[in-house]
Parts: structure tokens; sequence; C-alpha cells
């Protein structure tokens, strides 16, 4: 006869043989013979003070410091070369874009027409360092290629070039548009389009002293859409938009980009010209997804970041810089 008491106490015994393993209970099934670990209770590792949860927030730190000081560096204008011609006075879009490179470290020169030089010259003192101040008519080959002459001397290279010159005869703004002149389309076509060709052709033989340069010049939405009393400017922008994209196409090869920004409504000099010009403002202010108008100083941001390293894959394009007022239909 089997002791029943020798059995239970074996097994018992055996029971009792089972190691503990870094506080993990083991329990035997009755059908299973095999042991089952069972963990623990341990402390969350996104709970407050755990180390792991420390360890984590220090490299999510780390890494947006990380990210912040690329972008830092790679708008870093210091050492870098650049001519912004159209600056009118201190509302002029090439004014703020002329700010937000200087800011940066960059050298600039600036650019005027005859009648603006007094004011050029008054702004010119407030940028860090003192920029070079040239007088330039962009309908004039003459005065471009002194323009780049001189650049040349003083700086030696280019690093970007930034074209802010359009115009167009007061009346074929406010007359209807089967009214325009032949010689007023030809004048807002060559000042407002064709010079960013030339401008750029005279700009080349410094941007290839550099390794390469970056282009940008400023459009208007009122390219793709009729706007009142912009008529002959509209098909102007077009043509300049379309200059971009094949500018882009010849020079890239000698690692030069060319790109444009659509900025929204802004009181410019150049906006003074068009009727009707705070109704626009207004229509925008209501319409576009953030419900108000653009800075210059957004503008100059904007374009910071396109002639910038950080900008060096984007060419051919049209950013638009309107509150996003572009993408409504009514």
């Amino acid at each position: 006869m089997v002791d029943r008491r020798a059995v239970d106490d074996s097994a018992a015994s055996d029971r009792a043989a089972v190691p503990r393993r870094d506080s993990v209970q083991v329990i035997r099934s009755v059908t299973d013979p095999d042991p089952v670990p069972v963990p623990a209770p341990v402390t969350p590792v996104d709970a407050p003070g755990s180390t792991v949860a420390s360890a984590v927030a220090a490299a999510v730190r780390a890494a947006a410091s990380a990210v912040d000081n690329l972008l830092t560096s790679l708008i870093d204008f210091s050492n870098k070369l650049g001519l912004v011609v159209g600056v009118a006075n201190k509302r002029s879009i090439s004014w703020a874009i002329a700010q937000a490179t200087a800011e940066a470290g960059a050298r600039v020169a600036l650019t005027y027409q005859g009648r603006f030089e007094e004011r050029v010259n008054e702004l010119a003192q407030g940028l860090h360092t003192p920029p070079l101040v040239l007088p330039c008519d962009v309908a004039s080959d003459s005065d471009i290629d002194a323009v780049f002459a001189k650049v040349d001397q003083e700086f030696g290279g280019l690093d970007f070039l930034v074209h802010g010159a359009a115009f167009a005869p007061h009346d074929e703004l406010s007359s209807p548009f089967s009214k325009t002149s032949r010689e007023g389309f030809r004048m807002a076509l060559d000042i407002s389009a064709y010079s960013l060709i030339a401008l750029t052709r005279a700009a080349m033989p410094l941007f290839e002293k550099r390794g390469g340069g970056s282009v940008l010049t400023l459009t208007y939405l009122g390219s793709e859409r009729v706007f009142p009393n912009y008529n002959v400017m509209g098909v102007a922008k077009a043509a300049l938009e379309a200059s971009v994209r094949y500018l882009a196409a010849d020079v890239g090869p000698k690692n030069i980009r060319v790109n444009a920004i659509s900025a929204g409504p802004i009181k410019t000099l150049a906006a003074a010209g068009i009727s009707g010009f705070s109704s626009i403002l207004g229509i925008y202010r209501d319409r576009a997804p953030l419900r108000r108008n653009i800075e210059t100083s957004e503008v100059g941001d904007a374009a910071a970041f396109l002639l910038s390293d950080a900008g060096r894959g984007i060419t051919g394009e049209v950013l638009m810089v309107d509150a996003g007022f572009h993408v409504t239909g009514m």
C-alpha cells in the first residue's frame, strides 16, 4: 500500500525546490507541469521620475535642439554676398529681403533708380554691415553691366540675386485691358519680366566664382487670376513666372537656382498705383485662411529660406506667401 502522505510530502518537496529568480513568481499548473513565469509589477517607463522617461525626454530635447541648430546653420548668411535690385523705400519687399539676409550675416549691394537715391542711402545706414549702393535702370543693359562690374570689383563674386523690379504706366493699369497700348505692353514686359533674364545673365560669371548661386524674383497672383486694375501687369507677371521656369532649367547645371515668391497684397509704392487697392486688402483679410494680410517681414523670412542653403533643393518654384488666400474659392 502506498503512503499518500509520502506522495504529498514529495510533491510539496518538489514545489519547495523550484527556485525564485529575480522576484519572478513561478506557478505550476495541474495539467501543465512546466513552470509559467509571471513578471512582478514594474514602474511604467513614462511614469514621473522614471529613469527611462527622463532619458527619453532628454533625447527629445536634444533632437529638437539639433534640428534648430541645423536650420540656423542652413539659413546662416555669414560670408554670403548678395545683390538686391528694386529697393524704393522702407515698405519695399526688396528692402525686407535685404534686411532679412543682412541680419543673418550677408553683405549686400542695393540698387535704386535715380529718384530714390536719397531714400535708399538712408535705409542703407540701418544695416549692420554698410552695403554697396548703386544706381541701376534695369531697362538699360549698360546700367546692368556697370552694376555687376562694380559688384565684382568690390565683392569678387556673388551668392544670391534678388529681382524686385516691376513697372507699368499708370494709364495702362486704369484703362480697360483691351486698350493696352503697344508701348505700354512693351515697357511692362521689358521692366517687369525681361529684366530678370538680363540680370541673371550678368550675374552668372559672379555666381560661378562662388560655385553657384540663387536668384529670387517677386510675383503676384494676378498672373493667374484677374484682379481689377492690374491688367497688363498681370500679363507681365505671367511672363515673369514662365521665365523663372525656363531660367531654372537653363542655369541649373551650373548650380544656380531660380525661384519666385508670390506675395499677398502689401502697401508698397507699386501697390499705390493700383486703383481700389484698399478693397483688395479687405477681401484678402476676410477670406484668407489666416484671416489677415501679410507683412513684408514674412516675405523677407521666406525669401531668406529660398536664397539660403536650406532651400538648396528647390528651383523653378513659385512660393505662395499670402496667408493662404490662393487656396480659397469663394
